[in-house]
């Protein structure tokens, strides 16, 4: 019996938002004492500088309160209804032009509504009923898969900003948040460019930064997947090219589910040009 003094247990979610903070704590830091110009420092994500690097994550996180509340009653459901309405009308531009606006904010504004947008996001997702799902622009959400996901979009496109600033960055285990999206993403990232998902299971052995291994599906499974997962989180967001990273794939399926694999929802991207080594 658990003693009556106990603290409750910890639930997946917690985990996932106390990553969640961690690791958009580890960005706020890196650029809360910019100056205008330093703001302005574009990326490596084309068009983007660190300003429209922040601003796309207080809009998602905003959005993701939207498509949280969404549930609550009318006004919330009117409210996403007006966010999905305005996607369809510029499918392809649309998460771009919301970026790009949000970029042009004054830095301390825009610190202040990512911080907003921040704290919002994970209320809502702690006051999602149990079992209840969100809306979202693919497939229903629950709370631990949005989490997942504003995870895996705070990490990339933090990345971007550290080496925009020419900051280092030690990955921590934190990113098997980033690697398991990737993981269970296998089949989506064939049906996004308009291929039909093998059917082959697919063994992933990857290495944590701390060193710890860390496995997806059948051990005996002809299809492999091995490398680090600091690389394998990288590629599966479009942060590195495929020829610049150590991982290995084993299996006509595993070869074309890495040339093409994609852990975010959207149009498939180009991806980042080769530089020439191993990540």
């Amino acid at each position: 019996m658990t003693p009556p003094d106990a603290p409750p247990a910890r639930s997946l979610l917690d985990d996932l938002l106390a990553d969640l903070t961690a690791e958009g704590d580890q960005l706020w830091n890196a650029v809360a004492g910019l100056d205008e110009a330093a703001w302005r420092t574009p990326t490596p994500a084309e068009g983007w500088d660190v300003a429209t690097s922040v601003g796309h994550l207080a809009w998602t996180d905003e959005v993701a309160v939207l498509a949280a509340h969404s549930l609550d009653g009318e006004a919330g459901k009117a409210a996403w209804d007006a966010v999905v309405l305005e996607a369809i009308g510029d499918p392809e531009g649309y998460v771009d032009a919301c970026a790009l606006d949000a970029g042009r904010l004054a830095p301390q504004a825009l610190l202040a509504r990512w911080g907003t947008a921040r704290q919002a996001l994970a209320t809502a997702l702690r006051e999602l009923p149990e079992g209840q799902k969100m809306p979202w622009f693919g497939p229903p959400m629950s709370a631990a898969s949005m989490a997942t996901a504003r995870f895996m979009e705070t990490w990339a496109h933090a990345l971007d900003v550290y080496e925009a600033l020419g900051l280092g960055y030690e990955p921590t285990d934190r990113v098997r948040h980033v690697a398991h999206l990737g993981v269970r993403t296998r089949g989506y990232s064939f049906a996004n460019r308009g291929l039909e998902p093998p059917t082959a299971e697919i063994h992933v052995a990857l290495t944590a930064p701390s060193g710890e291994l860390w496995t997806w599906g059948p051990e005996d499974a002809a299809q492999r997947v091995t490398g680090s997962a600091y690389a394998f989180c990288q590629l599966v967001t479009q942060r590195v090219h495929r020829a610049d990273t150590d991982l290995v794939a084993v299996g006509d399926d595993a070869d074309r589910w890495l040339d093409i694999a994609q852990a975010f929802a959207g149009p498939a991207g180009e991806g980042r040009a080769p530089q020439g080594g191993a990540a």
